[in-house]
């Protein structure tokens, strides 16, 4: 089964996302294929949401699963940061 020649990229940045949001007390499930992630508060784990990351003319983003743009992938730390805050943290 061949495999989408980004998918190697994205899990690779998801994986970075997925450190900086554990570091903060989430909850990550990265998911290979497609490679997204899904992040969770553990004391409220009913509010989930997921995450992928897309390549666009200006570089790589994380992208929220109904379309907005997270931040760059080169600062997983901030776009961490802005996801505690859609979750309340």
């Amino acid at each position: 089964m061949a495999t989408e020649p980004h998918e190697h990229t994205r899990t690779y940045f998801l994986g970075m996302l997925a450190r900086e949001l554990e570091l903060r007390g989430m909850s990550v499930t990265l998911k290979r294929s497609p490679p997204s992630l899904r992040v969770s508060d553990p004391e409220a784990a009913m509010f989930s949401e997921t995450l992928d990351c897309v390549p666009l003319a200006e570089g790589w983003f994380y992208r929220w699963s109904w379309g907005d743009l997270v931040e760059r992938v080169e600062d997983p730390a901030k776009a961490a940061d802005r996801i505690l805050r859609v979750f309340g943290g």
